[in-house]
């Protein structure tokens, strides 16, 4: 059993954590970190629950230490853990910058423990559909690729730190890291980037739309977009090949279940009806054939599985600290092309 300590008690472990590492045979909930008040020992009686970093490094027993905080303090808790000889998951973004990113690689390399990122997205029923149309050759030759995160939160949240100018804030950072995984897992690393980072609200103070194009060799590009004036989403992916294209509309229902709490007991987490799968064009003579494509039975406990497997030296990590420096660095490349207004190469 790997005893577990979760720091943040907010949105990020509250929803996507806790849940999950409860959920993970081997893997002990054993401390929560909420520095304040209440909801964390209301919801978990049997997890202990501390008031410090200090207090939470005192328990001997946890191997394993998951940072679920704002991503501006992501790089000091996760320096001490390491510090202090633990296993470390932070949550995305890995930190606010490759050059802080890099010096935890290199902490984690000298102490010899676990460090990762959690990429729970590529674990979408949907995405994972996606990975075995483009792994089969369904599709052809792939020459256009779009991931699309929306939503419509037209109005402010003052004080938010997500919408402060605190390094790391904006949707940028919040969002974009899921959607370069999705890429980076299809296609490896691009050629170049084309970004186009921007505030479409009003005296908003952090970037809450962006659209960045990853350059491949040849006709390859994947689209990576996001904005939170979308009232009529766009379709969650569209995949375009030489054979054929596929389309999914709606997003995999894990985040909204985790976000109330509606945990399926007798399917996967991420099950959805057939009415909601993506769907598969390709052409039939003059005309053209459509099929719904299932998505794939996976969910965000494989993430955690997978961490728990390389802690016991039974696999290897998913998410490399190599990997996760690349995210890194696309998002620095992305910003300075939409700073610049220019294709910046990898």
């Amino acid at each position: 059993m790997i005893e577990v300590g979760l720091i943040g008690f907010g949105l990020a472990g509250t929803a996507f954590h806790a849940p999950v590492i409860r959920a993970v045979p081997g893997l002990h909930l054993a401390a929560i970190l909420q520095r304040s008040g209440n909801e964390a020992a209301e919801k978990y009686p049997d997890v202990r629950i501390v008031r410090s970093l200090d207090e939470l490094l005192a328990i001997k027993e946890i191997q394993l230490i998951v940072i679920a905080t704002p991503n501006d303090t992501h790089f000091p808790i996760a320096r001490q853990c390491l510090a202090a000889g633990r296993d470390v998951v932070v949550d995305k973004p890995f930190a606010t910058t490759l050059e802080e990113a890099s010096s935890l690689v290199r902490l984690a390399k000298t102490s010899g423990h676990l460090l990762t990122v959690y990429q729970n997205r590529r674990y979408d029923g949907d995405f994972q559909a996606i990975r075995q149309l483009v792994a089969a050759g369904t599709l052809g030759r792939i020459v256009r690729f779009e991931t699309t995160y929306d939503r419509y939160r037209p109005q402010l949240k003052p004080g938010a730190w997500r919408e402060t100018r605190r390094p790391g804030s904006g949707i940028l950072f919040d969002i974009a890291p899921h959607l370069i995984d999705h890429a980076l897992v299809l296609f490896g690393l691009p050629e170049a980037v084309t970004a186009d980072v921007r505030i479409e609200r009003e005296n908003a103070l952090a970037d809450d739309a962006f659209d960045i194009t990853l350059h491949y060799p040849g006709s390859l590009r994947a689209v990576l977009r996001s904005s939170i004036l979308a009232a009529a989403l766009r379709p969650r992916f569209a995949v375009f090949g030489t054979q054929g294209s596929f389309v999914k509309q709606s997003f995999d229902p894990q985040e909204n279940n985790l976000r109330h709490g509606n945990i399926p007991i007798n399917t996967p987490w991420g099950w959805e009806p057939e009415e909601n799968w993506g769907i598969l064009t390709v052409p039939s003579g003059d005309s053209f054939e459509q099929r719904h494509i299932p998505s794939t039975n996976c969910d965000y406990r494989d993430y955690y599985a997978n961490v728990r497997d390389a802690l016991l030296g039974k696999a290897t990590i998913a998410v490399t600290t190599e990997w996760a420096l690349n995210v890194m660095r696309l998002l620095e490349l992305a910003r300075e092309s939409s700073q610049k207004h220019r294709t910046i190469p990898w």
